[in-house]
C-alpha cells in the first residue's frame, strides 16, 4: 500500500510539472508571437527557444525558433531545430521549405528568373507548366509568352503579351508549332516547371531546344533536390521536387556539348542550360532506352557529391549574369 501511495505520489507530481512547464511554454510562445509581429526579433528569439526547452515536443515552438534563428543571423541553430522537428513530426512539413532557404540563401528562383528576362530582353518566351501564372508574369512586353499547362489556375488576367495553352505539353507539342504562336520567331528563353517527373522533363526539353537556336536558353526547375523523401517519383509531401535531378545527370553524359549550372537558389535549384543545338535528335530517338537507364539510377548515387554530379553554381548575380552570354 505504502508504494503504491508513493508511486501515485511520483505520477501526481510528473504530471503537475509536464502541467506547469506546458503553461510557461504557452506564455513565452506567446511573447514571442508579439515580439515577433513587433519586429524585434532576438527577443522573439529568446522566448520561443525558451518554449522549446519547456515544451521540447511542441512542434509549433520548435517551427517558431527555428524560423526566428534564421531571421537573426542563426542558420545553423534553425537547422538544429528544424532537425528536432523532423524527428518528432516528420509528417509536418513547415521546416521543409525553411531547410531550403538555409541551405541556399540569397534570392529566391522567381528573383533571379526576374533578373535573367531583364538582362537576357528575349523575343519570345515559352513556359511548360503555368499553375498560378506565378513566373509567366514576370515576362514584360514586347516579349511575346506562351504558357503551357493543362489544368491552369491562374491567379488573375494575364497581360496582352501572355498567352495560356490548356494542355499537356505533349498535346502541344503534337499539334503546333509553338513560332507559329510567336510571330514565326524561334524560342529565346524557356522555362520548365511542368510534370516534377524525370521522363516528362525530359521530352520538353527535346521538344522545346528544336524550336531554339544555339544562343537560346533553357531553365529548369527543381533539380536539385532537398532530399529522398522529397525526390522521390511519387508526390507525399506538399515540399516537393521529384526526380528531375536525373534529367541533369542524363544531360551531362549524353549531351556534354551543352552548358549545365544550376543557380544555388532556393528552393530547389534553377537549372540554365545554354549552347543548345536544335538540329539534335538524340534524345528524341533514344527516349525509351534513356527513361531505363536513368530511372534505374537511384538517389543514393548523388549523396556523395550532389554539387559536384550536377554542377551546382554560386547564386552571385555578376556570375550567373556571365553565363548568359
Amino acid at each position: 500500500m505504502l508504494l503504491r501511495a508513493l508511486g501515485d505520489l511520483f505520477r501526481g507530481g510528473k504530471a503537475a510539472a509536464q502541467t506547469e512547464s506546458a503553461r510557461l511554454a504557452g506564455e513565452h510562445f506567446a511573447r514571442g508571437s508579439a515580439k515577433r509581429r513587433a519586429g524585434r526579433l532576438t527577443e522573439a528569439f529568446a522566448d520561443f527557444s525558451r518554449a522549446a526547452e519547456l515544451a521540447p515536443d511542441d512542434p509549433k515552438c520548435l517551427l517558431q525558433a527555428a524560423e526566428v534563428a534564421y531571421l537573426t543571423g542563426e542558420p545553423q541553430l534553425a537547422l538544429e531545430y528544424c532537425g528536432r522537428l523532423r524527428s518528432i513530426a516528420p509528417e509536418l512539413e513547415g521546416a521543409d521549405m525553411l531547410q531550403a532557404q538555409i541551405r541556399f540563401g540569397g534570392e529566391h528562383y522567381l528573383q533571379v528568373m526576374a533578373r535573367i528576362l531583364d538582362a537576357v530582353r528575349p523575343r519570345t518566351y515559352v513556359e511548360i507548366g503555368v499553375e498560378r501564372g506565378t513566373s509567366l508574369r514576370l515576362v514584360q512586353a514586347p516579349t511575346l509568352a506562351i504558357g503551357i499547362d493543362p489544368e491552369p489556375q491562374l491567379a488573375g488576367p494575364l497581360a496582352a503579351n501572355q498567352k495560356v495553352f490548356a494542355e499537356t505539353s505533349d498535346a502541344f507539342f503534337a499539334s503546333r508549332d509553338p513560332r507559329a504562336e510567336l510571330g514565326g520567331l524561334p524560342i529565346d528563353l524557356a522555362f520548365i516547371d511542368g510534370m516534377h517527373q524525370f521522363e516528362f522533363a525530359l521530352r520538353d526539353f527535346a521538344n522545346l531546344e528544336r524550336f531554339c537556336t544555339r544562343d537560346s536558353t533553357i531553365l529548369i526547375d527543381d533539380c536539385y533536390p532537398l532530399n529522398r523523401e522529397t525526390a522521390e517519383r511519387d508526390r507525399r509531401r506538399t515540399f516537393w521536387s521529384g526526380d528531375i535531378w536525373r534529367l541533369i545527370l542524363l544531360l551531362k553524359k549524353y549531351r556534354p556539348e551543352l552548358a549545365i549550372h544550376i543557380v544555388a537558389t532556393a528552393p530547389t535549384g534553377l537549372a540554365v542550360v545554354r549552347r543548345l543545338d536544335p538540329d539534335s535528335r538524340f534524345l528524341r530517338e533514344h527516349h525509351d532506352r534513356l527513361c531505363r537507364e536513368f530511372l534505374a539510377v537511384d538517389y543514393a548515387f548523388l549523396e556523395d557529391d550532389m554539387a559536384g554530379k550536377l554542377n551546382l553554381f554560386p547564386n552571385d548575380w555578376g556570375k550567373i549574369r556571365a553565363l548568359l552570354g
